[in-house]
């Protein structure tokens, strides 16, 4: 028997946070976009829901719960429907600790894991995205050559979240022999420098930063995985669902918001839902933000048993909420008319996240 519901443990998350995410994260969210800085509160705040320590095994001490794709698909969406910008900033840290988990040999794992299993907030980075034109994740410009039982490591990584403050990258790059794989990279190695970027039209509170490697001299334990490397498909993959999974949750955000206005809006008499235009409009956003979440969920379940259909799965998914994300999130603005393009609603700034999501690989991961 098929059952599409999620399980008992999933639903209670999801409640939990989508009530975390409209208390706490909506009402600051203009606020934080404006200042353009992500409060340390914030982080202290997510952290404290335990979500990132919440799969790392007890023996590294954390919650042990399971490493589950799926969960933290729902995770992503419930906190991206109270703000985007937060929500990746709360979750960038599991990029990390996923490929670890999933890929980590076990002295990876010993040395690394505990470090996000305390009090405190820890910031760690996936360098992933690469400036040139026409970027792909599967080739990369960036790479990684042997040298004695090491490796050197050349190439510039953009779009790095949490760059000025993270104490290591899981920077990936492509080995002479055309496979991508992850390597460790302490912030103090000689050759690696941090510079802020200028920028970007969503997500405006995420501090992003330009990662440079000059000749980056790595021993053969930073490998991630050692000799075995990782699955480095299934890790971009799941960086792709991260980022499908909040603008679900933002898309929803914005449909929710425009339903009760065209209830209330009234013009020519009556209220706006009532034209066909605004109400076929409104029909089609919450039919595809249904659409998106089952796609989502399909792709977050098949990479979470390791099927090989996952990949088919995230391309469809990630191709639908480029483009649906981005329509739903400007059709609210369109339905608000000239209130929409003012900073005095969050429309706009929705718009601008939800364009932002569909141009990364991240900033977040399932």
């Amino acid at each position: 028997m098929i059952d599409f519901d999620l399980t008992e443990e999933q639903a209670m998350i999801r409640e939990s946070l989508r009530g975390f995410a409209a208390e706490v994260l909506a009402p600051q969210a203009r606020a934080i976009d404006e200042a353009g800085e992500m409060p340390a509160e914030v982080i202290q705040a997510g952290w404290e829901l335990g979500l990132i320590a919440a799969s790392i095994p007890e023996e590294y001490g954390g919650a042990g719960g399971d490493r589950s794709c799926m969960t933290n698909a729902v995770i992503l969406e419930a906190l991206g429907g109270g703000c985007a910008s937060q929500g990746a900033a709360i979750m960038a840290p599991l990029q990390v600790v996923n490929a670890l988990i999933d890929f980590g040999t076990a002295e990876q794992k010993a040395e690394h894991l505990p470090k996000f299993a305390g009090n405190d907030p820890v910031a760690a980075s996936l360098a992933l995205q690469e400036g040139q034109f026409g970027f792909s994740a599967e080739k990369l410009r960036t790479t990684a050559k042997r040298s004695g039982n090491g490796f050197v490591l050349n190439g510039e990584k953009r779009l790095v979240p949490f760059g000025d403050r993270a104490t290591h990258f899981l920077v990936l790059a492509q080995e002479g022999d055309g496979a991508v794989q992850a390597y460790i990279v302490p912030r103090d190695t000689k050759g690696l420098t941090v510079a802020a970027e200028s920028g970007s039209m969503g997500l405006k509170p995420l501090p992003q930063s330009k990662v440079t490697l000059d000749n980056v001299e790595l021993p053969g334990s930073a490998r991630l995985g050692g000799d075995a490397g990782i699955d480095a498909l299934k890790l971009v993959n799941q960086a792709r669902i991260g980022a499908c999974a909040l603008a679900v949750g933002l898309a929803r955000q914005a449909t929710d918001f425009a339903i009760p206005y065209a209830k209330e809006r009234v013009a020519f008499g009556e209220p706006i839902g009532k034209k066909q235009s605004i109400a076929f409009m409104l029909a089609d956003m919450h039919i595809e933000c249904e659409a998106m979440r089952w796609m989502v969920w399909k792709a977050a379940s098949l990479l979470e048993h390791d099927d090989p259909g996952a990949a088919k799965a995230v391309v469809l998914a990630q191709d639908f909420v480029r483009r649906k994300s981005i329509k739903i999130a400007d059709d609210a603005l369109q339905i608000f008319g000239g209130h929409g393009f003012i900073r005095d609603l969050p429309l706009e700034m929705w718009l601008r996240n939800a364009r932002t999501l569909t141009v990364l690989d991240g900033p977040v991961s399932v």
